[in-house]
């Protein structure tokens, strides 16, 4: 296996803390929101991140492959939806990612989504680990 990118980023003070990336181009506070008893306000969170990291990544893969299928997508986006919960004694994440292709119905959305599901490298590392739904719209 060839890598071809190393991301790096620093997390100082958990939840109520700070994360940065090494070239500094993500630098934000992160709060807990106030659904989680938090004082919410101004920052993000782990999950934000996770959702915003994977819906632009599926996306990516959704691109990828109506492009080998032929399909040429004008304009698309994908919504991901990060929910922690909590299950006896431990914290587990569950996703949804809600795609919209212009030009396509969400039947051959949904098509494209599970290929995309394939190959997405987000997908790739919580398959199994993690329940993700994908839906269309």
């Amino acid at each position: 296996m060839k890598p071809l990118y190393t991301a790096v980023a620093t997390a100082h003070g958990g939840r109520e803390g700070h994360v940065r990336s090494s070239d500094a181009h993500l630098d934000a506070d992160l709060r807990v929101p106030k659904e989680m008893g938090g004082p919410g306000g101004e920052g993000t969170n782990p999950e934000q991140l996770f959702a915003a990291g994977y819906a632009a990544c599926f996306e990516s893969a959704l691109r990828l492959v109506a492009r080998l299928q032929k399909k040429p997508i004008t304009d698309a986006t994908v919504t991901g939806r990060v929910t922690l919960s909590a299950l006896d004694a431990k914290y587990v994440l569950s996703v949804e990612l809600e795609a919209h292709v212009e030009g396509l119905n969400p039947d051959e959305t949904l098509v494209l989504m599970h290929a995309a599901h394939e190959v997405c490298p987000y997908s790739n590392a919580t398959r199994g680990n993690i329940d993700v739904r994908l839906s269309s719209r």
